[in-house]
């Protein structure tokens, strides 16, 4: 599902109209109904009972006004709330206003904040708020008698349902950053596409549930407008998985090294390894420095442990070179980095191996670190590589902070993968993946009970064992991220978001592949 700003969407509004020949109030006919629709059907509690809905000037309002009427018309009275006066309206809201109030919509003119405040009192009495101020095309702070409306809007609340129509009034489309004050929904319709600020923090967090309503845009026009940036689906996830082949073996499914784990730090090795079976890896092998093996040995069955020389403070070091790369024979992906620890020559061990193994790599924690200050060592590595940092491992690589990788997620992540020429997972809630060539795909799965340790040592088990059974690395990213997210979600619906443990989501991994087979994903597609 593609991603929008707001000047893709009004780009492609305005082709619908010359081109297609839909006129623009058919298209707002089609909006404000498509988001009445949704509204009951998501909260059909609402039905029959008192609804205001608050209406800017613009087209925004204008859609809200057909919400109001279409409300009416399936028996669920709705006064509409018009902020300003009404012969000051352009013509397609013109046009809504006459005809919400020949279908006897209650439609009174707001044309100041004294006179929004006389009748607040009255509006105690509503069951539920449409939020129609301001659309896509808000750039500016939300003041004056808007800014009383949003404020007036999270006031009345608590109790009652919000629907945002198109985007949560103060929430920038484009970047998700609140304007000086916004809505906070509980549902918002949307029109045509997701825009950015749907799924970018903070505005992601006043959106609610997010609904997509078809208003009639051709998917022709959509494919030429060259939109890089999209959703990453249950349909996409499931094209991505790997197929299970009646006649298959364990050597179908290939064999993932994975290089973790130091003193106090056997844990994430562990998981990465466990993580990577789960998925569906035929075969795995774990590399350690070889005073951990019985450790690790009694914490893993079905994986295989091999010890490698260490250092001094046992530790991957220069020493492990040779054996390694012995190990590396017939294996079919690399996960790297887990628990390794930032000694000295376990740094510049793995800045070798990233420069010099022809497998498919993935590179998480510290190995991310041993990069830090300079991402380009690996810019000419001779496989494919795929780089999982949380922010402030992505502020390391990029020489600034975690504040500003979240300012910009989408260019932080973008930016590196296109510079260095590998995938990129910026990991945090809406984790971003990035490609080479400029393609983006953000994750719409997880939960706030998986900021927990270890969660990103079961990622990269899991990218890393689908980069093992051949799947392409930005798709095995994909895959991981949508995954390991909806393992997640499984989890906490069994055991609560308080106290979930990375060991939780592991074990469901399996469960949640054969949810996906079956279409119980449970997220838009």
């Amino acid at each position: 599902m593609k991603l929008a700003t707001a000047s893709d969407m009004r780009a492609l509004e305005e082709r619908t109209i010359r081109e297609a020949e839909i006129p623009g109030h058919i298209l707002m006919e089609r909006a404000g109904e498509g988001a009445a629709r949704a509204f009951l059907d998501e909260f059909p509690e609402v039905a029959g009972k008192a609804v205001v809905v608050f209406c800017g000037k613009g087209n925004n309002g204008g859609d809200g006004l057909v919400v109001a009427r279409h409300l009416v018309a399936a028996g669920t009275p709705a006064r509409a709330l018009l902020l300003g006066k009404a012969d000051a309206l352009p013509g397609h809201p013109a046009s809504m206003l006459q005809a919400a109030r020949g279908a006897r919509v209650r439609v009174n003119d707001i044309i100041d904040e004294a006179a929004l405040r006389r009748i607040a009192g009255e509006l105690s009495q509503c069951a539920a708020i449409v939020d129609a101020v301001f659309g896509t095309g808000l750039e500016r702070p939300v003041t004056g008698l808007a800014g009383a409306a949003v404020d007036l809007m999270n006031a009345l609340r608590p109790g009652r349902r919000v629907l945002a129509v198109d985007i949560p009034t103060g929430v920038d489309a484009t970047t998700g950053a609140v304007l000086g004050r916004a809505v906070e929904a509980d549902l918002t319709v949307t029109f045509g596409l997701p825009k950015r600020g749907h799924v970018l923090f903070p505005g992601a967090a006043l959106a609610g549930r997010l609904r997509v309503v078809d208003i009639g845009i051709p998917a022709a026009y959509v494919a030429d407008a060259n939109l890089r940036e999209a959703i990453i689906t249950p349909s996409y996830a499931l094209a991505a998985l790997p197929p299970r082949p009646p006649d298959a073996h364990k050597g179908t499914f290939g064999h993932l090294l994975v290089l973790a784990g130091s003193p106090g730090k056997t844990g994430a090795a562990a998981m990465t390894a466990q993580a990577a079976m789960r998925c569906g890896t035929g075969l795995v092998t774990l590399a350690a420095p070889e005073s951990l093996i019985p450790v690790l040995s009694a914490k893993l069955t079905e994986v295989m442990c091999e010890g490698v020389p260490e250092t001094d403070a046992r530790t991957l070091g220069r020493k492990a070179g040779e054996r390694l790369a012995s190990l590396a024979e017939g294996k079919t992906a690399l996960a790297v980095g887990p628990g390794l620890s930032l000694h000295p020559e376990t740094r510049e061990f793995v800045l070798a191996m990233a420069r010099e193994v022809a497998l498919p790599m993935l590179l998480d924690a510290d190995a991310l670190n041993a990069l830090a200050g300079r991402p380009d060592a690996i810019g000419a590595a001779p496989g494919p590589r795929v780089l999982t940092p949380h922010p402030g491992e992505m502020g390391r690589l990029l020489g600034t902070d975690s504040s500003a990788v979240n300012a910009d997620r989408f260019g932080a992540a973008r930016g590196l993968a296109q510079a260095q020429g590998v995938v990129v997972v910026l990991k945090g809630a809406r984790t971003v993946v990035a490609d080479p060539g400029g393609e983006l795909r953000v994750n719409m799965t997880g939960n706030p009970g998986m900021a927990s340790g270890g969660m990103g040592d079961a990622l990269s088990g899991m990218i890393g064992g689908f980069l093992a059974q051949g799947v392409a690395p930005f798709d095995a990213a994909c895959l991981g991220v949508y995954l390991h997210g909806l393992a997640g979600d499984r989890a906490a619906a069994e055991h609560g978001r308080v106290g979930l443990l990375a060991t939780d989501l592991i074990e469901r991994i399996p469960a949640t592949i054969d949810a996906l087979r079956a279409g119980r994903a449970g997220v838009p597609s």
